[in-house]
């Protein structure tokens, strides 16, 4: 569902925003530094109840106001809103979905399918498997509905083996228990893994070959552990040196998505561009398997579109947004570099976002520029 409406207040350096954003292409131009990438933040907040650009919210909050308001009303029927409150000074944040509270931010991510493509976006190639695993577990929880309950189990039950490896006295009948917990999960979470990564992996290269030619490029799943031999039989055969180690070196915590172009890492050969265009695939693809499947649409946040892309690939990208038909939330420095992309029958919402003589961003709607 398309977000209709949004309010921020206490967002970093804007102004108070009320926003009544376009169901497709939402196009935010303006200097650097003027509060466009703080709105995609807000709304990003508002879907993960974290930010991409701060370790903690209180960062987020502008430094004279003392709480950050975000509200934002999904359509539909019935319509759903939620809201968001952090105190600068300390507490929990508060979550609201349709006036009631909400105790788990797996609630804001079901309810919000986001998917972000920004400068961290490169991580996906460039950065430790800890984000490849976060893109494969949002694509399955999104899927299968009893996935967060074998993750949170799994993790429970490698808490505890890992907790015993480290005790001084560790009694083997109770390590045995536990293992055979975590062998039980690790089997279940694998198996959601692998069906999700076959379902996936050709919407991917559709994807891809839309937005740019690149044979060879591969994305692979690994489980975490040697594919030839049973997790109970390693976890039994690896216990001296784990408890050297201090916690389990194999199981699905050690799971990647290894995305190369021939034998080589991508990141090693594709220049920026490229790289750039295949984690834009990774991402689009994720959202148009969510909705093949459940019939849900993500919103898109994409910070900076132009920066890395020449002006085809710009077309080809926007042309894929298009038919797509999905929100899109995008930031550009320059009004002009995306404007005249678009067809003449596509909802393209244009908004400039200036500096204000106190320093706070404002926001602005424009017309439609086409060439």
């Amino acid at each position: 569902m398309p977000l209709e409406r949004l309010a921020f207040h206490g967002l970093r350096n804007l102004q108070h925003v009320e926003l009544t954003p376009g169901p497709h292409i939402n196009l935010f131009t303006g200097s650097n530094g003027s509060g466009k990438t703080s709105l995609l933040e807000g709304i990003h907040v508002l879907g993960m109840g974290r930010s991409f650009r701060a370790r903690q919210l209180r960062q987020v909050i502008s430094h004279d106001i003392e709480a950050m308001t975000l509200y934002g009303r999904l359509a539909g029927d019935p319509s759903a809103t939620i809201g968001i409150r952090r105190h600068r000074e300390g507490g929990e944040m508060e979550m609201r979905l349709s006036g009631e509270p909400l105790h788990r931010v797996s609630h804001l991510v079901e309810t919000l399918p986001l998917q972000l493509i920004n400068p961290d976006a490169f991580r996906l190639l460039e950065g430790p498997p800890t984000g490849r695993r976060e893109f494969l577990d949002w694509g399955v929880f999104h899927v299968k509905h009893d996935f967060l309950d074998i993750w949170r189990r799994f993790r429970r039950s490698l808490k505890h083996r890992n907790a015993l490896l480290r005790h001084d006295r560790m009694s083997d009948a109770s390590l045995d228990a536990w293992e055979q917990e975590l062998v039980h999960w690790s089997d279940r979470l694998d198996a959601m893994r692998r069906d999700w990564v076959e379902l996936f992996l050709p919407v991917f290269e559709d994807t891809l070959a839309a937005l740019i030619a690149l044979p060879g490029l591969s994305v692979r799943y690994s489980r975490g552990w040697d594919r030839k031999r049973e997790l109970g039989d390693i976890l039994r055969r690896g216990r001296d040196t784990d408890r050297q180690m201090g916690f389990t070196q194999q199981g699905p915590q050690r799971a990647e998505l290894s995305i190369r172009l021939g034998k080589r890492p991508a990141v090693e050969v594709l220049s920026r561009g490229q790289q750039k265009l295949v984690v834009s695939a990774l991402k689009l693809a994720q959202g148009r398997l969510l909705e093949q499947m459940t019939g849900r649409t993500c919103i898109y946040l994409i910070d900076d579109l132009p920066a890395e892309l020449d002006i085809e690939h710009r077309r080809v990208f926007c042309g894929w947004l298009e038919r797509m038909r999905c929100q899109v939330f995008i930031t550009s420095v320059d009004p002009h570099a995306l404007a005249d992309l678009w067809q003449s029958d596509t909802q393209v919402a244009m908004f400039h976002v200036k500096h204000s003589e106190s320093g706070q961003g404002q926001l602005q709607p424009m017309d439609r520029q086409t060439s």
